[in-house]
């Protein structure tokens, strides 16, 4: 499933999810040909008739009044997120014809402040999660959180992620709900449409992923990894928007204080810092010279 000029992504979207709706005892579960709840349960559920519940799904009718969505999404099970996602695809209209996207800059004092970060790696994605700029010790942690890189089509494509995240499985399903609930509604964006467009094409699990709809701004967590120098790092992530930037996130992680994980994180600093030779320089100094591997 990809991301696509289709006139119909309401209906896609209540497919999708009435289809991960595990039906309750008191329905019949016999002579059942699809996943999920029916078209008559769900309508039943939102109090809405058949006939109409047929005809969102099927784009014959996209003017839905906001009671009617809340209800359907009560019926579909949805947390706030997703309602609020589904609302906005129901109300978003596209525009005739599509700007180019100016080309996204990071401020010079942003630059510096994460470049000051000596323990912290520290990087900065646009609403596509393409790499804007990252710290000496981003790089060191993953060459993937280098600038021009592209977070999400790394963590698909790449083998090495696969290698860096002990936790990929995990990864990979929180990365897809997070594009999502980034983008909202605007899913005809020729970056967006370009990046699922190649991942749809070269990874059945992003297939997977990405047809589901989940919608999840998840912006804290643990990412379990194995760096090829460093060995085993439990590391907490932290990811904040940039106010006034239409979309940009500094995406931060760090080391439990007094952690074997911050030992390790300390070790990769002073690896990768100006002028290394043999592990004797300060920690705290810093290369711009790439490591090997990911965020």
């Amino acid at each position: 499933m990809t991301a696509t000029g289709d006139a119909n992504a309401l209906g896609r979207y209540l497919r999708a999810r009435r289809e991960l709706v595990q039906p309750d005892e008191a329905w019949d579960q016999g002579n059942r040909r699809v996943p999920g709840l029916r078209r008559e349960e769900v309508a039943f559920l939102a109090g809405i008739s058949s006939d109409y519940y047929n005809r969102l799904e099927q784009g014959r009718d996209r003017n839905p009044s906001e009671q009617v969505l809340r209800s359907i999404a009560r019926a579909l099970r949805l947390d706030v997120e997703a309602t609020t996602y589904l609302l906005e695809i129901a109300t978003h209209k596209s525009p005739r014809r599509k700007r180019p996207r100016r080309p996204e800059q990071v401020g010079g004092g942003l630059r510096t402040l994460i470049d000051s970060w000596p323990l912290t790696p520290a990087y900065i994605h646009g609403t596509y999660m393409d790499v804007l700029a990252a710290n000496s010790l981003a790089i060191a942690l993953s060459p993937f959180n280098a600038p021009g890189r592209n977070g999400i089509l790394a963590a698909f494509l790449e083998p090495e992620m696969r290698e860096l995240h002990q936790d990929w499985e995990d990864m990979t399903a929180r990365v897809v709900p997070y594009l999502r609930s980034v983008v909202g509604a605007d899913i005809e964006d020729p970056r967006l449409v370009e990046i699922v467009g190649e991942l749809s094409l070269r990874s059945e699990r992003f297939r997977t992923l990405w047809a589901r709809q989940d919608v999840k701004h998840k912006t804290t967590g643990i990412s379990l990894l194995h760096h090829p120098e460093a060995g085993p790092l439990e590391l907490h992530y932290q990811k904040l928007l940039v106010p006034g930037t239409g979309g940009q996130t500094l995406v931060t992680y760090h080391a439990q204080p007094g952690s074997a994980s911050e030992e390790r994180l300390r070790l990769l600093a002073s690896m990768h810092a100006p002028d290394h030779v043999g592990g004797t320089r300060p920690v705290g100094d810093q290369t711009r010279t790439p490591g090997r591997a990911m965020p």
